[in-house]
């Protein structure tokens, strides 16, 4: 079942580099080093992670739901861009929940504004405004599901309110996202359901 989904997103990723501008699309693969099958490599800037010295010391035990405020291409712009000092593992697009991956998932994202938990977590961007649910369409909450979904299963965390959680509960974050529109039911719903 894995495999035949794995197959059918495949297709539909393929063509979603066609839509990136050419500024983003230089630099994406549709091959390449992602840590989720079908992902969209989209690389940051350097600048904007850090790379550890000894990966094996920090556990991955939490998944951050952040949302952009911001379109699909200007963020991934802002994670290219050093100066910005900014970066998460993925980005999901609202339209189609095509999934972008910025930062390998052994690499710390600066994405939490708290540095412990960049350590332990790996963050996913979603397209859109907390303040506008439309962008949180069924296309995406799906795709974003099954990508938090394999996330979990690769790293054994818990697909609970605990370990998946919204940018706004991350100690010391004066952040508002996902904010009140998300469907926090719905969405550990799917988590739970992807087969």
């Amino acid at each position: 079942m894995h495999r035949r989904r794995l197959i059918q997103y495949a297709a539909a990723t393929m063509g979603a580099a066609a839509v990136l501008p050419s500024s983003v699309r230089a630099v994406a693969a549709p091959q390449g080093p992602t840590d989720y099958a079908t992902a969209l490599w989209v690389p940051a800037a350097p600048a904007n992670y850090t790379v550890p010295t000894r990966p094996s010391e920090r556990r991955i035990d939490r998944v951050v739901i952040h949302v952009a405020q911001q379109l699909f291409t200007p963020t991934a712009g802002i994670f290219r861009t050093p100066s910005q000092q900014v970066s998460a593992h993925y980005v999901v697009r609202s339209g189609d929940g095509h999934v972008a991956q910025c930062v390998r998932e052994k690499d710390i994202a600066w994405h939490a504004g708290n540095w412990s938990w960049n350590t332990r977590s790996i963050g996913i961007e979603h397209e859109g405004w907390v303040d506008r649910p439309e962008f949180f369409t069924d296309v995406m909450y799906r795709r974003s599901a099954v990508l938090t979904a394999d996330i979990c299963d690769r790293h054994g965390i818990p697909k609970d309110r605990e370990h998946i959680v919204g940018h706004h509960e991350v100690p010391g974050s004066d952040h508002t996202d996902p904010g009140v529109h998300w469907d926090w039911e719905r969405y550990l719903r799917l988590v739970r359901d992807v087969a």
